[in-house]
């Protein structure tokens, strides 16, 4: 707001106090010419930390399926209460999918379509045998979280390792070879033996 003088701003003052003199019925009479400007920042309540539907977006492409429970390790994120808005809408709108794809969590789940048809194939196809090292710091690292086991905390010097989706072997040294072995027991002797050294 703006005024060409002060005229206003004392009768605002003054506005509570008696004064000696009653000649004046309105203080405002000579208050002079006001303005109304708009501001260009928006109003305090009104400026968002991360834009929500882009913190969204790299929550679904990291891991296709979000959930309250995957999302433990991740730091500085919004309350869920307000990650939900955002999967409820785009819901809505066919973006993603609702449902319950993870078992053994309640709450709501929200999907990328190709992430389903991926969980899908994923369930009905043999295990490989197929070994996957992960930095304990990356934040695919669920052990404990989603998948059985004790947690593993964040460490960069360490690895984990999971064999068709399962946790294999615990955390590991991150100089461990990341080998294809014929037996799990094996490979879980090999990088035990290892992590002991």
């Amino acid at each position: 707001m703006t005024a060409d003088g002060y005229a206003g701003l004392r009768a605002l003052v003054r506005r509570g106090r008696r004064t000696g003199s009653r000649r004046r019925m309105d203080p405002f009479g000579d208050a002079g010419r006001w303005c109304l400007v708009g501001s260009r920042l928006p109003p305090a309540h009104a400026i968002p930390g991360p834009p929500l539907d882009r913190v969204v977006d790299t929550l679904l492409r990291r891991y296709g399926v979000v959930f309250r429970k995957v999302l433990e390790r991740e730091a500085g994120l919004p309350p869920w209460r307000e990650l939900v808005r955002v999967l409820r809408r785009r819901e809505d709108r066919g973006e993603v999918r609702g449902g319950r794809f993870v078992h053994r969590f309640s709450g709501e789940q929200f999907a990328l379509p190709e992430a389903v048809g991926e969980l899908r194939r994923i369930r009905r196809a043999a295990p490989s045998g197929r070994v996957l090292a992960l930095s304990a710091a990356d934040p695919l690292n669920l052990t404990g979280i989603v998948t059985a086991g004790e947690r593993v905390s964040a460490n960069a010097a360490r690895e984990v390792a999971y064999r068709d989706g399962e946790p294999d072997g615990g955390a590991l040294p991150a100089s461990a070879p990341r080998r294809r072995a014929s037996s799990r027991a094996g490979t879980r002797a090999r990088w035990t033996s290892r992590a002991a050294r």
